[in-house]
């Protein structure tokens, strides 16, 4: 249905635009930390009309290099104007689309590649719609014998809240919650100061350990797990050392909330042209009354707006955590309350190139996936 031409590019003009997961930048930090990559441009031929875009393929190896499975994150859209479109013919042109890019970019993915992995990007504003477009992509899917695959673990968080930041700050912070902005006064009030560093402070290792510090403490609480400390430090120094050498890459930056000497919470942002996003965050048992997580999420908006990024990417909540019973209505209550604009996207779609070897993995991924997701934090009493 779609004619695929791929071409290996080694260079792009898109450094710091789009969605940060495609940008060179990122795609060389996860080469330092077990993954390899590849960019490729596309061109894409169908009916009457054709398209050019670039990607990025990641490639992790399995079992002592036997299999690797390639990963493509944020990429495709919708190769087409959707109000013009009926429901059913998008599935089936979306699915085709999936199947055929997969299809063209086999050949010059490494020979062990098992499966290539999507997380497209594609978003809905309402959850039922989503459930809907990907229960019609899997129809299409096994009608069509085209092999696809909804994996059961999504790579990406594919719910999350984007809080418009071309808005004036009196209009981004009227459109939160009337007790958001009650906090955020609050925790200034009471004396919690925010702190910016990035890859260039002098003090930087010392903040780094504090932030790792806050993350074991967080993990404790929250039955989660983490990057290693050289990794949260080597993304933040190369962004600065790029930056310094004159190059347009996103940027990283630490927030570190004190409180009278006491370093209670941190969160690490990311700052595109296109995007800001909360990458990770971290805080203390200690003084959560004081509110330190809301006068840092107001601040790194007000910075992310001063940057030029054009929303602030809360990057990940529960679906259905407004449900008071949701195990994680706390945490979806936090992002939504700043005022964003809440998307569902497909979540990831696998297409299998080794079909045998992919179930096994497919299998291994899901019981590691259960264990953590409802073992471990059922332990925590998440």
């Amino acid at each position: 249905m779609f004619k695929v031409q791929v071409k290996k590019i080694d260079s792009s003009i898109h450094t710091n635009d789009g969605s940060f997961l495609q940008t060179p930048f990122w795609c060389e930090f996860k080469a330092r930390h077990g993954w390899t990559y590849r960019r490729f441009a596309l061109n894409i031929e169908y009916e009457d009309a054709q398209k050019d875009f670039e990607v990025s393929v990641l490639n992790r190896d399995f079992a002592k290099g036997k299999f690797s499975i390639a990963y493509i994150p944020l990429f495709p859209k919708l190769p087409f104007d959707t109000k013009q479109v009926n429901a059913n013919d998008q599935t089936i042109e979306f699915a085709a689309f999936l199947h055929d890019i997969a299809i063209a970019l086999k050949e010059f993915l490494p020979s062990n590649t098992i499966a290539i992995r999507f997380d497209p990007d594609v978003s809905f504003d309402d959850l039922m719609e989503c459930y809907a477009y990907n229960k019609g992509l899997k129809i299409v899917s096994f009608a069509d014998k085209l092999g696809l695959r909804k994996n059961r673990v999504d790579i990406q968080p594919p719910d999350t809240t984007l809080v418009d930041l071309t808005r004036s700050t009196d209009e981004i912070l009227e459109g939160m919650h009337s007790k958001w902005r009650y906090n955020i006064r609050l925790s200034a009030k009471k004396g919690v100061v925010i702190h910016k560093y990035d890859g260039k402070s002098l003090n930087l290792l010392e903040k780094i350990d504090k932030f790792y510090e806050l993350t074991k403490e967080t993990n404790a609480r929250d039955g989660n797990s983490s990057h290693a400390k050289e990794y949260y430090l080597d993304l933040i120094r190369s962004s600065a050392q790029e930056i310094a050498e004159g190059k347009d890459v996103p940027q990283i930056n630490l927030y570190i909330a004190e409180h009278e000497g006491d370093e209670i919470a941190a969160i690490m942002t990311l700052f595109s042209h296109d995007e800001a996003v909360y990458l990770y965050g971290a805080s203390s048992n200690h003084k959560r009354n004081l509110m330190p997580n809301h006068l840092l999420q107001w601040t790194a908006m007000q910075d992310a707006k001063a940057y030029g990024s054009k929303y602030y990417d809360m990057y990940g909540m529960p679906p259905e955590g407004q449900d008071e019973n949701h195990p994680m209505h706390g945490l979806y209550m936090f992002k939504a309350n700043f005022g964003g604009r809440i998307i569902h996207r497909l979540g990831s779609w696998d297409m299998p190139l080794r079909p045998f070897y992919y179930k096994l993995y497919s299998m291994a991924e899901g019981a590691r996936a259960f264990w953590f997701k409802k073992i471990v934090k059922k332990l925590h009493g998440r």
